[in-house]
């Protein structure tokens, strides 16, 4: 099991066999998911920005909710072991 240490400002090094493992490469968003007494890695693919202008809306939109709507969607996906894909 690949391990690292924390470094002095909180960062991770993400061993290359996991990130090659999960596809992960330099500048991609992953998800720390608490889950009992331990951490989940997760890649997250997509964002609400990729996602803009592909639904037509009437009027103006309160993007701040929307956003926290996701967030909260996706956090309880990941925690219960979906993806993005299921």
């Amino acid at each position: 099991m690949p391990s690292t240490r924390v470094g002095r400002r909180g960062q991770l090094t993400i061993p290359k066999a996991v990130r090659q493992s999960l596809g992960l490469s330099e500048g991609d968003h992953v998800a720390f998911v608490q889950h009992g007494d331990g951490v989940v890695l997760r890649p997250v693919r997509q964002s609400l920005r990729d996602l803009r202008g592909s639904v037509p809306v009437d009027g103006p939109q309160d993007l701040d909710a929307v956003r926290a709507s996701v967030r909260d969607s996706r956090a309880s996906r990941l925690t219960s072991g979906e993806t993005d894909a299921d």
